[in-house]
């Protein structure tokens, strides 16, 4: 936000007068974030009985990481019999793994035109930094580094990868820098195109985005297309409440009925673009901006526990 001038007023010693200053400041303050759902009791009460846990803890017995032998017993999968170790001891072992880690999760945000638009009085860039700084406080108490990118016409903003909760004011940080660009369409093509070439290994990207027009869209399936050969990809957008109240209400007009007949058609060429999205392999999170924020959370402890992001 800028700050131009700041105004300064005093009562006198007795009360029978005052006095009023004006200074100039010319600057710009940083605005944080809301984050009170990290703060929240159901947050909270999800670590506490979450796997992943406040305190990191070695899970063995799933993910890909060899930990230990150990006697096979009955009830075991068998999949994770060690052949080679079993002849050598004339005895079933089976192999012990401890589950992944140190995962590398991308939270990128669209900031052009279409994430300006209000929602409930906020911006939706706004809601979906809340939703994604939440779950990169999840993420980082899991084990997991994260990172967050923002585009909209090019790139604006590209954190380092943070590996530890302490390190989550970082995040933070960068995420307050992360500004309006009213009257920018979004550039999927070399955002996404940017991103890929940052990641050098397979990653997790949650990508914040909506769309306005089919065109947009057509590039932005592209993209999303070239970057799911190498990463797993979740597409996060928030529910647009305002289509299905007009596709919902009782015509009582022309206008009424005429506008309730160009909701539906948006809101029809909206599935069809998130349908498409879900044939080619990206996860597809649409809901309320009040839940997105733990509808994410979910899918990313399935996530982990399913052993995709690594792969």
């Amino acid at each position: 936000a800028d700050i131009d001038a700041l105004w300064i007023a005093w009562d006198g010693p007795w009360g029978l007068g005052g006095r009023q200053k004006r200074i100039a400041l010319d600057r710009a303050i940083r605005i944080w974030p809301d984050l009170s759902p990290i703060r929240s009791q159901p947050l909270q009460a999800l670590l506490r009985d979450a796997e992943l846990g406040l305190i990191n803890r070695r899970r063995r017995g799933e993910g890909t990481q060899f930990e230990a032998l150990t006697e096979y017993q009955a009830g075991m999968d068998r999949r994770r019999i060690d052949w080679k170790a079993s002849a050598r001891h004339a005895a079933l072992y089976a192999r012990e793994n401890e589950a992944e880690r140190n995962n590398q999760i991308v939270f990128a945000f669209d900031c052009g035109q279409a994430m300006c638009e209000p929602i409930d009085g906020l911006p939706r860039l706004d809601r979906a930094v809340s939703a994604g700084l939440t779950a990169a406080y999840v993420a980082l108490k899991g084990g997991d580094r994260t990172m967050l990118f923002g585009f909209a016409r090019r790139p604006v903003l590209a954190s380092p990868f943070v590996s530890e909760t302490r390190g989550f004011a970082r995040l933070q940080q960068a995420a307050a820098g992360l500004d309006y660009m009213q009257g920018e369409e979004a550039n999927y093509t070399l955002a996404l195109a940017t991103l890929s070439a940052r990641l050098k290994r397979r990653s997790l990207v949650v990508l914040f985005s909506d769309f306005s027009d089919t065109t947009a869209a057509e590039l932005m399936i592209e993209s999303l297309a070239r970057l799911t050969r190498r990463h797993a990809v979740v597409f996060v957008t928030l529910e647009d409440r305002e289509l299905a109240g007009f596709t919902e209400a009782e015509p009582d007009s022309i206008d009424h009925m005429a506008r309730a007949v160009t909701a539906d058609a948006l809101a029809r060429q909206r599935q069809l673009v998130l349908t498409r999205l879900r044939r080619m392999g990206v996860d597809v999170i649409e809901a309320p901006h009040e839940h997105v924020g733990f509808a994410l959370i979910d899918h990313y402890l399935a996530l982990r526990a399913q052993e995709a992001i690594a792969g």
